[in-house]
């Protein structure tokens, strides 16, 4: 394995990760692997194949290149994260996997919450 490959990615992950407001079970989950395998990811102890890597990519809503290294994330983009609490980033990352359905009524207990 190539260490300084697996260091790149693992950063990458983790920052894209916590600017989501995920937890590695979470994105695990996402991307049909194990937790202790995506843990190792995150440490730089693994490199994801190909296929995994665009999984990741997707789920962790950052392109291939900047998860390896090849691009720097966009400033903008993470400012803006930044600025939302975590928990809110968390909900809104949620919600954008449920179908309308779902969402319909989390918008429903979203309204009577605000009450």
């Amino acid at each position: 394995m190539d260490e300084q490959l697996g260091m790149t990615v693992g950063k990458a992950t983790r920052e894209a990760r916590a600017r989501l407001g995920l937890t590695q079970v979470e994105v695990a989950a996402m991307v049909d692997m194990h937790p202790m395998v995506y843990s190792r990811v995150e440490r730089g102890k693994m490199v994801p194949s190909t296929g995994m890597l665009r999984k990741l990519s997707m789920a962790l809503r950052t392109p291939t290149d900047e998860l390896l290294g090849l691009a720097r994330p966009d400033k903008e983009a993470r400012r803006g994260a930044q600025k939302e609490p975590p928990l809110l980033r968390r909900l809104m990352t949620l919600a954008r996997e449920l179908d309308d359905e779902k969402l319909e009524a989390l918008v429903v207990m979203a309204r009577a919450l605000s009450r």
